[in-house]
Parts: structure tokens; C-alpha cells; sequence
């Protein structure tokens, strides 16, 4: 008899907590909902709850469900929500004490949570004591009686299932949905959602989410319904709890409502939020969909508080932007710095992590990759070959040319070349080729050494890993006559160029420059007498009219230069100019051009991106560079202008600088020149 009178007072608040979320928008709808009620039966009253839960919560995949669904409108998104109080009024209020309280990320980006103890409770103490989840299940049936038992077993059998390993959550998991306690704590939370404090709710949420519970489940959606009812009530840190775990939730309609309003409650909330660590939490949930605007106040509200950034919250801001994608400069700067100072404290994870943020966000600051690359050559022996690879590979991203670090591995292939399979040896050249690094004092030694190892691999390297490992070894200068040999009988059979070949125009690149680099770094090869020369157009690009302008100033007379001029092997060069072997004296093109002389010298003048040198230096990377080498072949002495500097020069400087350039013999070598990162 209790039991039934107990059924039936659930029923009846059940029933009038659907009738205070429906909407009189018409007698049709009330009647739609008064039906779907009448004949709805309340899964917290159902005798085989039990045995449906079980089993649903195993079947991690979304299959049908049959007590709920987006279709059954278990909780309306579009019912208006009459809030208890206005925003402004819960922004400065101070609610009561969460049985949970927030404590900072752990590496992999989880929560922490601190229970915060009764100790006149023994339940607490108890809990407390708990080792693992299943534990935690053992006593929640056993002692737990309140709301609060509830949502602190819950939230503690995800803090110990998180700190397991992969191999033990996957046992553990099976464990703890297979436990009837679980399906009982479910039911309980579910039963007591809008009785929870706020802190209870969202944490209840959290750990729901992070232990694998569906997501269509009518446990998370009804507490996903009352985040909605209760968004006001969160304070800043449920709020930054919140946002994680609906950054792990795939969109539907009850998501979607309660990100809509986290981010409208985040604009209003940001003056208030004084904790680092919740702002750049707050940056990583929100996503890049954020309107930029809010993306900017996020980006004051942490450079206000940027005098306490930590090494841990550097690390964490730094991919909170990369998430929010967004290259905020002040702050990467700042970060950079505490990263600099903390070096030796982040793991080989994590220096990857930054690097590659660093990628993604186009951020290019010299002194943060010069001290990582320092700290990780001074610390060479105790990284494992493969990580100094991969950390080759970041910097390589990067344009950036860790050349000690590069000395330094180049002796360890050449002492044990061995460890290159062949994923990494295909790294190592490209990295080496990219940024046009050789090795100085053991060039042959280390150049053999990988085309030995390259040898060993041709039996089983697909045609386009062997043309990337032939292209990287040209561009170095050096010809692996055997893989030369492979490849070109594979091009000469058509199986190296596929007319449905989605990259069939950079093949066709690089094609073209091995055969180039047969040519002309053969040891037979002879500097041409005369070199044929054709111009390439009379009209002249926007960024070039400035140079050309200089030049006519500079040599009275556009008949003393010659612009666009294309050579052979498909090279191109911006301005060539003649002039006599004393480099004193500029002669016309046209009186040199039918005859072969000697004793007159050929200038070629490129003007070049910053993207074509190594960052922070104006050393050439490969590609620049054996442009460089082979147009000396070809006669030519060529001098490097970025572009960028010269454009910012005035009229006048810009005129001195190309004096400098063309009748100094010994110009300034520009591989010596340093340029300062563009942030």
C-alpha cells in the first residue's frame, strides 16, 4: 500500500512538472501533450527500469531507446523558462556552499573535484576511503540516503575511474554498468535533479557525460533541461564546468538551448571572473564559432589578470586559443615568456602541444623555438631518437632551423642508422631538405648514410614516398644514382604520374626539379658560355614596381636592366643585370646580348617572401636554395632581397640598398642577417 501511494504522488508531480513546461500556444498542442502524459509511463515508477537501464548502458553506440528519444519531447527546449531571479542579481550574489568545489585541470583536461566533508557524516568518511568505482558503488547502496550521497558517489567513481589506465577503464567500465547500485544512483539523480544545488547538477552532469552514459539517454537530458532552468543560478565556476561538458556533446535541441544561453550568461559574467584558470577554460569550451567580439572581451579579461598567469595556465591558455582559434599576440607573448623561464618543466607531450600550437595559430616567436630547441639538444641524451624526430618534424612546420639540435641528431644517424625505419627516414629528409641543412664536416658521411638506408627501403616504398625521398636529396644537392635510377624507369612506364592523381601537378613539380638537379649538379656539368633568355612578360607585378622604380633611378635608363626574364629549366628571376668583371660599371643588355664574353657578369635580383628563409634568419630553405645554386650554375650571381624590408624602405633608402647590392663584389651575405619575428 505504501508503495502505491508512493507511485502515485510521483506520478502526480511528475504530471505537474510536465504541465508547467508547456506552452498555451494553442489547444491543439495542450492536447497534444495532455495525451502524450495520459499515456506515458514514469520510468522511475516502472518495475523493469531496472533491467531496461542495464540494458541501455552498455550499448554505448546510441542505439533505440525505448523511454527516450528526441522524438518523444521528454522536456520541451522551445517552453519559456521564467528564471527566479534576473541575471545581474545571481552575478552578485553568493548562493550556498556546493557540496563539490572545482580544482584546477589535470593534464589531460578533466576535472578535478574536491569533496568538501562532513566529517560528522561517516558516509563522507567512508567515502573518502574508496579506491576504486566499484567501491564507491558498494557503499552508495549500503549508507547513501541523501541527495548529496547521491551526487558525491557519482562524481567519486568518475574521479577514480579517469585515474585509471586505458586497459583498466575499459575492464572497470564494463564493471560499473553492470553494477545494480548504478542503475540505482541513476535512478536517484534522476528522481532528485531539481532539488540539487547547483554545484551537485553540474558536476552530476559532468561526471553522467565523462563515464559514457548516452547522451539520449533521459538522464542526461533531463539534467542537460534543468542546467537550462537553473543557468542563471551557476556561478562562474559550475559555469566553467558546464561549458566542458558541453564541448564533449554532439548538438541536439536541449544542447543547443543551453550553449545559446551559457554564452549570452559568459558575455555578461566575464567583468566578474578573476580566475585565469576559469577564463581560459571558458576560451576552450566556447570553441571557434564564438562571434569574435566575445572573443575579445575573453582575450581582456585574461590580460588583466595576466600579471598571475602560471606555467601550468600558460600552457593551458596556449591551447585554449588554438581552440577558440584565435592569435590573441599579447597574451601568446606573455605565455612564450613563462614557457621560456619553465622550460625544463613541461613533458615531451607537451613541448610538442606548443609547438604545434604555435603552428596552427601562425604564431612565430624566435626566442620561444630557440629555447626549446636549446633546452632539448643541452638534454639530447636522454630523449629517445623517435621524440627528437618528431621534434624535428614541429620545428620543420614551423620554418624554424634548429641547427645544433640538426648537427647533433645528424651524428646520431650516422652513428646508428638503424633505428630509421622508413617513416622516419622519410622525415628526417624532408625536414633536413625543407630546411636546408647539411651537416658541416660529415656532408658525405651523413648524405651516404641515408641514401644507404634509402637503398635498403626501395624493394617496398610506394612510387610517391620514393619520389619525395629522391626530390628531398636534390634539393640538398646530392643524386641517389640508384633510387634515381628506380624512379625514373617507374616514370618511364607511367606509373608515377595517374591522370586521376588528386596531387598530380606538385609530382609534375617534382618531377621536374630531380631532373633539373641531374642536369645541373652533375659533376659534368659546365658553367654555359651563353645562357638563352626570353622575357617572361613586359608588365610587372604590384610589389616589384617599387624595385623597378629604384632601379631606373639608380641606372638612368631601363635599358640597363631587364625585368621578368625566364631561363632555362623553368627558372624565373625579377630583374637581371649586366655589368663588368670590377663589378664597377653596369652595362646595357642589349649590347651584351648576341655574344657570348666572359668578363661580363650576370646579376640576378630576387625579390622573395619571408616565408621562403628560415624563421628569424635569411637562410634560404631548400627550395630557395638550390634556386640559388643552380642559377650560379648557370652564371648568375644572385643577390636575395625580401621583399618585406624593401617595401618599408623609403624611395631614397631603397636606392642605396640596391647600390649597395650591385657594385659591392663582396655583398652582405644575408645568411648572416637576422630579422626580427613579425609578432
Amino acid at each position: 500500500m505504501n508503495n502505491k501511494i508512493s507511485y502515485l504522488l510521483n506520478t502526480v508531480r511528475y504530471m505537474h512538472r510536465c504541465n508547467s513546461v508547456l506552452t498555451p500556444k494553442s489547444s491543439a498542442t495542450a492536447r497534444k501533450h495532455i495525451l502524450w502524459v495520459g499515456r506515458y509511463t514514469d520510468p522511475l515508477e516502472n518495475v523493469n527500469f531496472r533491467k531496461l537501464f542495464l540494458n541501455i548502458f552498455p550499448s554505448l553506440h546510441g542505439s533505440s531507446l525505448r523511454f527516450l528519444s528526441q522524438e518523444t519531447d521528454v522536456f520541451s527546449t522551445g517552453a519559456n523558462i521564467q528564471p527566479e531571479k534576473s541575471t545581474e542579481a545571481f552575478v552578485s550574489e553568493q548562493p550556498p556552499q556546493s557540496s563539490l568545489e572545482l580544482e584546477k585541470l589535470d593534464d589531460s583536461g578533466s576535472f578535478k573535484v574536491k569533496h568538501v566533508v562532513d566529517h560528522s557524516d561517516p558516509f563522507f568518511s567512508g567515502l573518502q576511503k574508496c579506491t576504486c568505482p566499484c567501491d564507491v558503488l558498494d557503499l552508495a547502496s549500503e549508507s547513501a540516503v541523501s541527495t548529496k550521497h547521491f551526487t558525491n558517489c557519482l562524481t567519486a567513481v568518475w574521479r577514480l575511474f579517469k585515474n585509471l589506465s586505458e586497459d583498466q577503464q575499459r575492464y572497470e567500465k564494463q564493471l560499473i554498468f553492470e553494477h545494480p547500485a548504478f542503475v540505482k544512483l541513476c535512478q536517484q539523480v534522476l528522481r532528485d535533479s531539481r532539488r540539487m544545488t547547483r554545484g551537485d547538477l553540474v558536476f552530476s552532469l559532468h561526471a553522467v557525460v565523462s563515464l559514457g552514459v548516452p547522451q539520449n539517454t533521459l538522464l542526461v537530458q533531463t539534467l542537460l533541461r534543468v542546467c537550462q532552468e537553473k543557468l542563471n543560478q551557476l556561478d562562474n565556476r559550475c559555469i566553467s564546468v558546464l561549458a566542458t561538458t558541453l564541448a564533449g556533446l554532439d548538438k541536439d535541441k536541449n544542447v543547443s538551448a543551453l550553449q545559446a544561453g551559457l554564452q549570452l550568461l559568459v558575455e555578461q559574467r566575464i567583468p566578474s571572473i578573476r580566475d585565469i584558470f576559469i577564463l581560459q577554460n571558458l576560451m576552450k569550451c566556447m570553441g571557434k564559432d564564438v562571434p569574435v567580439f566575445l572573443k575579445k572581451k575573453l582575450e581582456m579579461a585574461v590580460l588583466k589578470q595576466i600579471d598571475h598567469l602560471t606555467f601550468p595556465n600558460a600552457l593551458r591558455v596556449f591551447s585554449a586559443l588554438v581552440a577558440m582559434n584565435y592569435c590573441s599576440i599579447p597574451i601568446l607573448n606573455a605565455c612564450s615568456k613563462k614557457i621560456q623561464e619553465n622550460v625544463h618543466d613541461a613533458p615531451f607531450r607537451q613541448l610538442i602541444l606548443i609547438l604545434e600550437a604555435c603552428y596552427n595559430l601562425q604564431y612565430r616567436n624566435v626566442k620561444l623555438f630557440s629555447a626549446l630547441a636549446d633546452y632539448i639538444n643541452s638534454t639530447a641524451c636522454l630523449w629517445d631518437k623517435r621524440q627528437i624526430i618528431l621534434f624535428l618534424s614541429a620545428f620543420e612546420t614551423l620554418g624554424f632551423q634548429p641547427s645544433e639540435l640538426m648537427g647533433v641528431f645528424a651524428e646520431k644517424v650516422t652513428e646508428d642508422p638503424e633505428f630509421l625505419n622508413l617513416k622516419n627516414l622519410l622525415i628526417v629528409l624532408r625536414v633536413y631538405s625543407r630546411l636546408n641543412y647539411v651537416p658541416k664536416g660529415q656532408k658525405h658521411l651523413f648524405f651516404e648514410t641515408l641514401h644507404s638506408c634509402l637503398n635498403k627501403y626501395l624493394p617496398q616504398i610506394s612510387n610517391t614516398e620514393l619520389l619525395k625521398a629522391v626530390y628531398s636529396l636534390c634539393i640538398l644537392g646530392y643524386l641517389p644514382h640508384r633510387a634515381l635510377d628506380e624512379l625514373l624507369q617507374k616514370n618511364s612506364r607511367g606509373e608515377l604520374l595517374l591522370s586521376d592523381d588528386l596531387y598530380k601537378e606538385q609530382k609534375e613539380m617534382m618531377l621536374h626539379c630531380v631532373k633539373a638537379c641531374m642536369e645541373l649538379d652533375s659533376p659534368s656539368f659546365t658553367k654555359p658560355a651563353f645562357v638563352l633568355t626570353e622575357n617572361f612578360s613586359s608588365l610587372i607585378s604590384l610589389n616589384l614596381r617599387k624595385a623597378r622604380e629604384a632601379l631606373m633611378e639608380l641606372l638612368g635608363d631601363e635599358n640597363m636592366f631587364r625585368q621578368n626574364v625566364q631561363l632555362p629549366y623553368k627558372y624565373h628571376i625579377d630583374f637581371e643585370i649586366r655589368m663588368d668583371s670590377d663589378r664597377k660599371k653596369v652595362l646595357p643588355v642589349a649590347a651584351t646580348d648576341d655574344h657570348a664574353d666572359s668578363s661580363v657578369q650576370r646579376l640576378a635580383v630576387l625579390f622573395v617572401p619571408l616565408s621562403a628563409f628560415c624563421v628569424g634568419t635569411m637562410h634560404p630553405q631548400g627550395k630557395l636554395a638550390m634556386k640559388k645554386r643552380h642559377l650560379n650554375k648557370l652564371g648568375y650571381h644572385v643577390i636575395l632581397v625580401l621583399n618585406k624590408k624593401f617595401q618599408e624602405m623609403t624611395n631614397e633608402d631603397a636606392v642605396e640598398f640596391l647600390k649597395g647590392k650591385i657594385y659591392s663584389e663582396n655583398a652582405f651575405s644575408f645568411s648572416e642577417m637576422t630579422v626580427q619575428d613579425n609578432n
